[in-house]
């Protein structure tokens, strides 16, 4: 477990955490999410002693890491996972940590071959792919067979059968009542991996609740897509104050404003045929974009989709 209890961090007139407070429970994938400069790696850092709090505690399995005479057997952590010696190969640099631990040969092939690298173990890790260097990263981590495992960006330069891998270890760690906490950019890979969520943004929490409820309440009031052989009978039948109603190819009604129930009700008044009455339900992107949307520190121009862009795109 890892508890967070009003922890702040001040760089200087920077202050790039300010009051965080939140529990990562054991059993659960927590994910940790915010825009770029909103405090997530500082806080990753703080967990496991890399930097200090200006104020507040931190504990982890029940005391601080600095604490643990053998933290690798307490908190495994890819922070960066190019935090390798270049010139060592994937076994020597695996065994390099394993004997500050005392951990056995037979654990550092284990892993190995757990994170999918054996075929290369005594190649140079600088020579590895992204991908293999984010497995080596991966293989540090779960090294000393740890309670709690901390992770930032663990799928950056993986293939598709590399996600489906990590997204599948992450939930077999937590299953067997580990405490997993990883954050990650990739709001669709979040989104099947994580079931709780802790999203901040300017240092500050905005949301600490489960993948289901963030995205729930984005999808109240969302837009309600319906088929009819009947749309423009329909469309006069849903007009009405606070309605939207869009068309996007004949036979087809996208409308805001009313719920599927309602749409529904107003059709069997009219008698008017319905071939499919689906709301869409909001992504966790459409979600996490309308939380952060007033803390996005670094802030680019997206210029319009005009039909002159989208031609010359194709």
């Amino acid at each position: 477990m890892i508890e967070i209890e009003n922890i702040s961090k001040r760089y200087g007139e920077k202050l790039a955490v300010d009051d965080v407070s939140f529990v990562v429970r054991p059993g659960t994938v927590t994910g940790f999410l915010g825009p770029n400069g909103a405090g997530k790696s500082t806080t990753m850092r703080m967990i496991v002693g890399l930097d200090a709090p200006s104020a507040g505690t931190i504990r982890v399995n029940g005391g601080t890491y600095r604490d643990f005479p053998a933290p690798m057997h307490e908190v495994g952590t890819m922070l960066e996972a190019r935090a390798i010696h270049t010139g060592r190969s994937a076994y020597n640099h695996l065994l390099a940590m394993a004997q500050t631990h005392g951990i056995g040969r037979a654990r550092v092939q284990e892993v190995i071959e757990q994170v999918g690298l054996a075929s290369v173990a005594r190649k140079r890790a600088g020579a590895f792919s992204l991908g293999m260097g984010q497995r080596l990263g991966i293989a540090s981590a779960l090294l000393g067979d740890p309670q709690t495992v901390i992770l930032d960006e663990p799928a950056n330069g993986l293939d598709p059968e590399g996600i489906l891998w990590i997204r599948t270890l992450l939930k077999q760690l937590a299953s067997e009542g580990r405490t997993v906490f990883l954050s990650s950019h990739l709001m669709s890979e979040m989104a099947q991996t994580a079931e709780h969520l802790v999203i901040v943004g300017r240092g500050r929490v905005i949301a600490d609740t489960t993948v289901e409820e963030v995205v729930s309440q984005a999808s109240v009031g969302a837009t309600v897509h319906v088929r009819s052989p009947q749309a423009t009978a329909l469309r006069d039948a849903l007009a009405g104050e606070g309605v939207r109603i869009q068309s996007r190819e004949r036979g087809t009604l996208d409308v805001h404003g009313l719920s599927a129930e309602r749409i529904g009700e107003l059709a069997a008044q009219r008698q008017l045929i319905l071939h499919e009455l689906t709301p869409q339900r909001a992504s966790l992107e459409d979600a996490y974009m309308r939380l952060t949307g007033d803390s996005v520190e670094y802030r680019t121009n997206v210029p319009e989709l005009t039909e002159e862009i989208l031609e010359q795109a194709a």
